[in-house]
C-alpha cells in the first residue's frame, strides 16, 4: 500500500516536472525568457521574495525592458521603468497615511495610467485589491464597498457624484482628475520617495467581481498562481509574442483586461488603453500604432465591424496577429462578420470570473465551426455532466465544468460555485461535438419551460442574429399564467431595414421547432449591457 501510494506520488511529480518544463518551453518561444545578467536576475528574485508576482511584476518588468513604452494612454506614454518608480512612490505615500499590510484597497478608475498605478501600489504594500465595475450604481457600489471592507479608495472623478460621501478610514484618491488636487495620485506620487518600499509580511491577493447581471456582484478572489500553467494554457493556443503592441479597450477591471494587463508587463508589449470605448479611434490607433493584438469584448467588435468597409479603407491593420476576444458569447454569426473584416485572427476564450480559463477556439477552430469555443486549453479539463454529475457523451447538453490550477477561493460574501470533486461550474449549459470542440447552449439559469418544453434563449438569439433585419437581439424568459414561462425576444432592427413581430416569428417557426418561437417580440433602440459586454436582462425583464 505504501509502495502504490510513493508511487502515485512519484508519478504525480513527474508529471508535474513535465507540465511546467512545456509551459517553460512555450514562453522561450514567446520571447518571453532570453538572457538576462547575474546581477539583473538576481534582482528579480528579490522583487519576487519581496512583493509576490503581483507587487514585483513592475519591478521585474523595469529591470527587464526599461525604457520601453509601457503604457500610451490619452496623456501620453509611460515606460517601464517610470511605472515602477511611480507606484513605489504611490506604495511609500500610501504607508505614510496608515495602509497596512493586508488591508484593502477598492478601485474604481476606467482604461489608463492611474488604474496601473493603483493596482501595483496596492500591491507592493501586500494589499487585497478590490476592482469595481465602473458600470455599477451607486447602492450597489456602496454595497461591495461596505462588503469588501474598503480602508483605502481610488476612483475616476466622474464618479464623485454616485459615491457621495463614502469615504474609507484611509482616505480616498482620485485616479483620473480634471483638477489638480491633494487627493490626486499624481499629487500623491509627486510627494513621495521612490525607494523601494518596505517588505509587506502578506501577498496580495486580487479580488474580481462577477458582473451582476442577475443581482449584487460577489467577489471572487483567487490565489497568486504557484505554477506556469495559467501562461501556458493561453500560449499553447495563442501566438502572443514579447514586446509587441496590444491595443486594450475591454475594462482593465474585468477578468479579460486584467490579464492583458499582467500579460503586457510581462512580456514587455506596450499597452495602448483609452478611458471610453470608441471603434473608429480603436480602427485608427490599431492602424496608427502597428498593434500586433486586439483584446476585447463581443459588443466591441460588433461596433468595430458596424462601421462598414469605407471605414477600413486606407487602414494599414496587417501587423495584427491576434483578437482576443472573452466576457461573453461571441456567436457564430458576429464570428463570421469580424472574420470577413480583419482575417482569421480570431482566439475566442471561453471562461468565468471564477474557473478563470477553460478553452480556446482558433482560427482553424473558428473557421470549422464559428458558433464553438474551442477545445480545452492546456492543463485543463473540461466535461459535460447531467443534473447527477455523470459524464454525457459528445452531442448531449449538460452543466459545464471546469477543473484547472487558477480557479476562485469562494465568494469573500460566502458561498461557492457548485463542485463535483475537483471540477466547478461555470454557470453555464453545452455539449461537446465529436470533433471535440465546445459549444456554449446558454446559461443554466437561463433554460426555461414552456408549455412542458425545454427551451434555451441562445439558440432562438444565435438564429435571429443571423437575420439580415437585426443588428442586436436578445432572448429571455418570462413568467406566465398558463404556459409557466413564455419566451421573449428584444430586438434593435438594423438601420435601413424593416421588422415585424409576426415576420420574426415566422422566421424562427420555419428554422426551429414550433415551442420555440417567442411569444413576445419587442423592438427598442439598444440593448442594455454591462461594460464586459452581457446583456442586462433584468432590464429587458422590467420593459
Amino acid at each position: 500500500m505504501k509502495l502504490a501510494k510513493v508511487a502515485a506520488l512519484a508519478a504525480g511529480v513527474a508529471r508535474r516536472a513535465a507540465d511546467e518544463t512545456y509551459y517553460a518551453s512555450l514562453a522561450v518561444r514567446a520571447g518571453l525568457v532570453t538572457p538576462e545578467r547575474p546581477d539583473r536576475l538576481a534582482k528579480v528574485g528579490a522583487a519576487v521574495l519581496r512583493y509576490g508576482m503581483t507587487g514585483a511584476i513592475p519591478t521585474i518588468a523595469a529591470l527587464r525592458y526599461r525604457d520601453r513604452a509601457a503604457l500610451i494612454d490619452e496623456l501620453g506614454t509611460i515606460t517601464f521603468r517610470e511605472l515602477d518608480d511611480r507606484t513605489s512612490a504611490l506604495a511609500n505615500a500610501w504607508r505614510a497615511r496608515g495602509l497596512q499590510d493586508g488591508e484593502v484597497v477598492a478601485i474604481l478608475a476606467r482604461n489608463h495610467r492611474g488604474f496601473h498605478y493603483a493596482v501595483f501600489a496596492a500591491a507592493k504594500c501586500g494589499a487585497r485589491i478590490v476592482l469595481l465595475n465602473t458600470d455599477f450604481a451607486g447602492p450597489q457600489l456602496r454595497e461591495v464597498v461596505a462588503r469588501e471592507g474598503a480602508d483605502v479608495l481610488v476612483f475616476d472623478e466622474e464618479y464623485a457624484d454616485i459615491l457621495g460621501d463614502l469615504t474609507p478610514p484611509r482616505g480616498r484618491y482620485r485616479a483620473w482628475a480634471e483638477q489638480p488636487g491633494v487627493d490626486t495620485l499624481d499629487n500623491l506620487i509627486a510627494g513621495a520617495s521612490r525607494a523601494t518600499p518596505r517588505r509587506p509580511t502578506t501577498t496580495a491577493k486580487i479580488v474580481l467581481l462577477t458582473s451582476g447581471t442577475t443581482g449584487t456582484p460577489k467577489g471572487a478572489p483567487r490565489k497568486e498562481p504557484t505554477s506556469l500553467a495559467p501562461l501556458g494554457a493561453i500560449l499553447d493556443k495563442v501566438p502572443f509574442r514579447a514586446r509587441e503592441i496590444t491595443e486594450c479597450p475591454a475594462p482593465l477591471f474585468h477578468t479579460l483586461g486584467f490579464a492583458h494587463a499582467f500579460i503586457a508587463l510581462g512580456f514587455g508589449s506596450t499597452l495602448v488603453l483609452r478611458r471610453r470605448f470608441d471603434p473608429r479611434a480603436v480602427l485608427d490607433s490599431l492602424h496608427r500604432h502597428r498593434a500586433t493584438a486586439l483584446v476585447a469584448v463581443p459588443v466591441m467588435l460588433q461596433r468595430l465591424v458596424d462601421l462598414g468597409p469605407e471605414a477600413f479603407a486606407g487602414q494599414d491593420l496587417s501587423a495584427l496577429r491576434i483578437i482576443f476576444v472573452a466576457g461573453s458569447q461571441l456567436g457564430a454569426e458576429l464570428c463570421t462578420r469580424v472574420t470577413e473584416a480583419f482575417g482569421p485572427v480570431v482566439y475566442n476564450m471561453y471562461g468565468s470570473t471564477e474557473v478563470a480559463y477553460a478553452t480556446v477556439a482558433t482560427p482553424d477552430d473558428l473557421a470549422a465551426e464559428p458558433g464553438c469555443v474551442g477545445r480545452p486549453v492546456s492543463s485543463t479539463i473540461v466535461k459535460i455532466l447531467d443534473e447527477h454529475g455523470a459524464e454525457l457523451p459528445a452531442g448531449q447538453t449538460g452543466r459545464i465544468f471546469v477543473g484547472n490550477t487558477f480557479q476562485f477561493e469562494g465568494y469573500t460574501g460566502g458561498g461557492d460555485k457548485a463542485r463535483v470533486g475537483k471540477l466547478m461550474s461555470t454557470g453555464d449549459v453545452g455539449h461537446f461535438d465529436s470533433a471535440g470542440r465546445l459549444f456554449v447552449d446558454g446559461r443554466d439559469d437561463d433554460m426555461i419551460v414552456s408549455g412542458g418544453e425545454n427551451v434555451f434563449p441562445s439558440e432562438v438569439e444565435e438564429l435571429l442574429a443571423a437575420h439580415p433585419a437585426v443588428a442586436e437581439v436578445s432572448a429571455f424568459g418570462v413568467d406566465d399564467e398558463r404556459y409557466g414561462q413564455r419566451l421573449r425576444a428584444a430586438i434593435v432592427v438594423r438601420e435601413g431595414h424593416s421588422l415585424t413581430e409576426e415576420e420574426v416569428r415566422e422566421h424562427v417557426k420555419t428554422h426551429l421547432a414550433r415551442f420555440k418561437v417567442p411569444r413576445d417580440v419587442v423592438f427598442i433602440d439598444e440593448l442594455p449591457r454591462n461594460p464586459s459586454g452581457k446583456v442586462l436582462k433584468r432590464v429587458l425583464r422590467e420593459l
